[in-house]
């Protein structure tokens, strides 16, 4: 039986989803699954959305994740992970940062950020909710925070422990921030 796993990582421009979706997919090659990854930037640079759909298994046949069938979404920002919500399956998990990111209506003072967001989650799926960007910046940068996330995110999927996630880093990170993200990675795998 042919088995495929998907995951959204949701965010906004300049979180590092995409960075952290490469990372993310180099692994699980590694590991020997067939992956597709498709990634959609929309208005990434001026604070838009961005989206991330990795899918892996023995044989997978389009990087798609339909609405309602996301084992686990990674939402980088709060309200992201209320709007993609609906592309969780029944029994999915979502990893959310606990973090806000006002978009333009909000900014422009045309709507207001919805308040309990995560209360919210929490009647609906399984959360694990923390806050990336505090703990990566306890580490020494918080732009470290979407590795932050990927570590939550394996250790949430829970059998993906066989990869070696610190040579996965080491090749898709800048030199100078290996040792960072190796932190990171296990801060948030700690959690």
């Amino acid at each position: 039986m042919n088995e495929v796993k998907n995951i959204l990582l949701v965010g906004v421009g300049g979180q590092g989803t995409i960075l952290a979706s490469k990372i993310l997919t180099s692994g699980l090659m590694e590991a020997g699954y067939d992956v597709k990854m498709s990634e959609i930037h929309g208005m990434s640079q001026r604070g838009g959305s961005v989206s991330t759909q990795v899918r892996y298994g023995d044989k997978v046949l389009s990087p798609i994740v339909g609405k309602g069938s996301a084992d686990v979404i990674v939402a980088f920002e709060t309200m992201e992970a209320l709007r993609w919500l609906p592309y969780l399956k029944k029994g999915g998990k979502i990893v959310v940062n606990d973090f806000e990111i006002n978009p333009a209506p909000v900014n422009l003072g045309k709507a207001e950020y919805p308040d309990g967001i995560i209360e919210d989650l929490n009647t609906k799926c399984e959360v694990l909710s923390l806050k990336a960007g505090d703990i990566a910046t306890e580490l020494g940068n918080p732009k470290a925070m979407n590795v932050v996330l990927l570590g939550a995110l394996v250790k949430a999927i829970g059998t993906l422990d066989h990869v070696d996630w610190d040579a996965q880093i080491e090749k898709n990170v800048k030199p100078k921030f290996v040792e960072l993200n190796k932190k990171a990675f296990k801060a948030g795998y700690d959690l």
